[in-house]
């Protein structure tokens, strides 16, 4: 890295997911780092973890199985993945950028609480390295675009590594549920918001007790423009810059008034 800048044919990638090591978005990902450089690992979770947001195994200990040369799978979370390869697997030569994905389904507005994929990148920023979170749109009921994320991936990602990276800060790319000549551009954007209608069923089970089942999100509303949902419902690629410093400054000021 000079000057902040990442140089992609020099550089060490780290690839991970919250999908599983075997899913395809993160055989796409795989596929679009060794285009960009020729350093590239792979450490994913051995199952689909999604929704796991930032979840650390500590209660358990962890194993990391060797699937191939410079092939890893972990039996825990994005974020066990992403510790273990920072700090014992890759600890000698720490990569110079992770990429996370790219996700089967959007991580947008309310998902980046929730997503295994950015929690990923977001641990990698938490140990100072740059990251970016990959996800592909798709409609429910349809082959999920990955030509889309296949074409735009490499260009999103030149251009972001040629800035100086920001501290404290990960990238959020989303690629919308459309065919790559159907895509309207590139658009820098917010995280957005949702009116998030109810997503949790009651049921019984054989016996009459009641169970519980927590189902997609379902989306109501407008999407204000200028936001990661506004661009997806443009058929833009999205990019939004997400910051890790959760401390409400103007609040901040307010409460030293009230606090003293």
């Amino acid at each position: 890295m000079a000057d902040g800048r990442i140089e992609l044919a020099k550089a060490r990638i780290l690839v991970t997911n919250d999908d599983g090591v075997g899913s395809p978005g993160i055989k796409l990902l795989e596929e679009i780092a060794r285009d960009l450089s020729p350093d590239v690992w792979v450490v994913a979770p051995e199952q689909e973890q999604s929704a796991s947001s930032h979840s650390l195994t500590t209660r358990r200990p962890l194993r990391m199985s060797e699937l191939a040369e410079r092939r890893y799978a972990v039996d825990g979370t994005p974020t066990d993945c992403v510790m273990l390869a920072i700090k014992h697997l890759l600890r000698e030569h720490r990569p110079d950028l992770v990429l996370s994905g790219v996700n089967g389904g959007g991580n947008v507005g309310e998902d980046l609480t929730y997503s295994g994929t950015v929690a990923a990148a977001m641990e990698a920023t938490l140990l100072d390295i740059p990251a970016i979170a990959l996800s592909q749109h798709f409609i429910d009921g349809e082959a999920i675009p990955w030509d889309t994320a296949a074409r735009f991936a490499p260009e999103v990602i030149r251009r972001l590594t040629r800035l100086p990276w920001p501290e404290h800060t990960l990238m959020n790319i989303n690629f919308p549920a459309a065919a790559p000549d159907d895509v309207r551009g590139i658009a820098v954007t917010s995280q957005g918001k949702r009116a998030i209608a109810s997503n949790l069923s009651e049921r019984l089970d054989p016996r009459g007790r009641p169970y519980y089942w927590i189902g997609p999100v379902r989306e109501d509303g407008f999407a204000e423009p200028g936001t990661d949902l506004a661009a997806i419902q443009e058929q833009q690629v999205s990019v939004t810059p997400i910051y890790l410093n959760l401390t409400n400054i103007p609040v901040l000021a307010s409460l030293k008034k009230v606090f003293g």
